[in-house]
């Protein structure tokens, strides 16, 4: 049994079962499928059965060769790469995507593969808990915040299930859950996106403050006032209570349109 490296945040599946949800959300059949991380290949297996078509997207050398020796199906590419090095602006149109992501670079591989991959109809991963709770909170709760927003300005989200942390080899520390993501259009104009995205940020970047005070931070605090008043919204609130309809105004009113 080869080793898992804590390094890596390697936490594998020990069964199939537990990837229906995913499966089900994606309907893979006869549709490429870009698999990130697919280690010991459970999740793979799960995808191959639904007859999709499978490349896998795997880090670690000794796992890939794994892979491929355990599994001979024409079906399955198999590529060894860093997913954080994925040319997400040459991923076909159409393409779904899957992946039991680590930890440590989930929320950089998500981020990446929303901004960047407009060929992704859709994808669903296993992530901490906390995590996804984050990327489909909506306004008002606690979760939610700046990474909120931009999923929401890309993509519809869900949790398509929980899992316990004795469903993976090793067990990590906290629950898990799936997500799933269907891609929509952009509520600013593409070439904006990065614009509107950065000024979320800076809207969110003192959380317990007005979004007087949060904006005028970046702003200066008359000019922050005075886009308060174009957007028509109350500059005593925090950026928490915000809608993605509350946000494009307010970037409109910034950026003079």
């Amino acid at each position: 049994m080869l080793r898992l490296k804590k390094s890596l945040g390697q936490h594998h599946l020990v069964d199939g079962r537990l990837c229906r949800p995913l499966v089900e959300f994606l309907k893979p059949q006869n549709r490429r499928v870009l698999e990130i991380g697919p280690g010991g290949g459970v999740l793979t297996e799960e995808l191959l059965a639904a007859e999709a078509e499978v490349v896998a997207w795997e880090l670690d050398a000794a796992w890939a060769f794994n892979l491929r020796r355990r599994i001979s199906s024409g079906r399955m590419t198999l590529v060894v790469g860093d997913a954080l090095r994925i040319p997400w602006e040459w991923v076909p149109e159409g393409t779904l995507v899957a992946g039991n992501l680590p930890y440590q670079v989930g929320t950089a591989i998500v981020r990446r593969m929303l901004s960047d991959g407009a060929g992704v109809e859709r994808a669903a991963f296993l992530l901490q808990r906390e995590v996804v709770e984050r990327l489909v909170a909506a306004p008002g709760s606690k979760t939610y915040g700046a990474l909120s927003v931009e999923v929401k300005a890309r993509a519809t989200a869900r949790i398509l299930g929980r899992v316990r942390p004795g469903s993976f080899r090793p067990p990590p520390k906290v629950d898990s859950a799936f997500v799933g993501f269907e891609r929509r259009s952009p509520p600013v104009a593409e070439a904006e996106m990065p614009a509107f995205i950065r000024f979320v940020y800076l809207a969110f970047a003192q959380r317990r403050k007005t979004l007087r005070n949060s904006l005028g931070s970046g702003l200066g605090r008359e000019r922050a006032e005075t886009v308060l008043e174009a957007a028509g919204i109350d500059a005593g609130v925090r950026a928490e209570v915000l809608s993605l309809d509350d946000f494009c105004s307010l970037f409109r009113a910034y950026s003079g349109e």
